[in-house]
C-alpha cells in the first residue's frame, strides 16, 4: 500500500483551476513537514508549497505565491493544493511528499522520507 496518493491534476486552459488531494495512509501529524513538490519535463524537481508544525508555516515558492493554497485535513488524513490562475509554466507532474526533519528546509527534495506517484497538471495556452 503507497503511504501518499495524489489525485486531481488534469488539463485546463490559463487562468484556470485545480485541486490536488494527497491522502496518507497514516496520520499526518506524525510528520514534521508535508508538501507539494513539481517536476516539469527536463528540469529538476522544485518545491511548491509546504506545510509543517513551525509557526511560520505554509511556505510557498515565489512562482505561485498569492495563486495556490496548502491547506490539511487531519481528521480525512489528506494535504491539498488548490491552484487558481494556472498559467502554462505550472505545467508539471506535482508529487506530495512528507517526513522531512527538523532543520531541512521544506523546498528540499532529498530530505523527505516518502513521495507519492505523482498527477499530472497541463496548462494550455
Amino acid at each position: 500500500q503507497e503511504l501518499l496518493t495524489e489525485s486531481g491534476g488534469g488539463s485546463v486552459q490559463t487562468g484556470g483551476t485545480l485541486k490536488l488531494s494527497c491522502v496518507a495512509s497514516q496520520v499526518m501529524d506524525t510528520f514534521h513537514c508535508m508538501a507539494w513538490f513539481r517536476q516539469a519535463p527536463g528540469k529538476d524537481r522544485e518545491g511548491v508549497a509546504g506545510i509543517c508544525d513551525d509557526g511560520d508555516s505554509p511556505f510557498y515558492a515565489d512562482s505561485v505565491k498569492d495563486r495556490f493554497t496548502i491547506s490539511q485535513d487531519n481528521a480525512e488524513n489528506t494535504m491539498y493544493l488548490e491552484m487558481n490562475s494556472l498559467k502554462p509554466e505550472d505545467s508539471a507532474m506535482y508529487y506530495c511528499a512528507a517526513d522531512v526533519p527538523h532543520g531541512v528546509p521544506w523546498y528540499e527534495s532529498w530530505g523527505y522520507a516518502y513521495w507519492g506517484q505523482g498527477t499530472l497538471v497541463s496548462v494550455s495556452s
